[in-house]
């Protein structure tokens, strides 16, 4: 079989692997944004063994529960506020544990860095053709 081929195979491959995670991710988005509840969260610190940077934020779900999500290491590239400050969440009724910032960076963030990674790709797949 050609390198060539086999190149371009696995960039299409791949390309077309990263396109349907992006698309899942703005299916996510969508779900949440039509069908999820919106809370306000409160930033709180990390422990002091957690070396990792930005704060946790606590919410309570529609049962009264306290959920803790953890906007990764990210959080304040993507307008986490600092630690007291207020922001708002939304999560799906069925799953609280996998609720996400109310902003538009952090819920497009995931998606836009798969589409990122598709067209990246697809584009290396167009090279290897040209």
């Amino acid at each position: 079989m050609d390198a060539e081929l086999l190149l371009l195979a696995l960039c299409t491959g791949l390309g077309l692997g990263f396109l349907s995670l992006a698309v899942r991710q703005l299916a996510a988005v969508v779900r949440l944004w039509a069908g999820g509840l919106r809370v306000t969260g409160v930033v709180t610190k990390r422990v002091a063994a957690d070396r990792r940077r930005g704060g946790l934020v606590v919410f309570s779900d529609h049962l009264g529960r306290a959920v803790v999500i953890d906007p990764g290491s990210y959080g304040p590239l993507c307008g986490l506020p600092p630690v007291g400050g207020r922001v708002p969440v939304v999560y799906l009724r069925s799953r609280p544990g996998a609720a996400r910032l109310w902003t538009l960076r952090h819920l497009l963030a995931p998606s836009f860095g798969w589409f990122l990674s598709s067209t990246l790709a697809f584009g290396t797949a167009v090279m290897v053709t040209a």
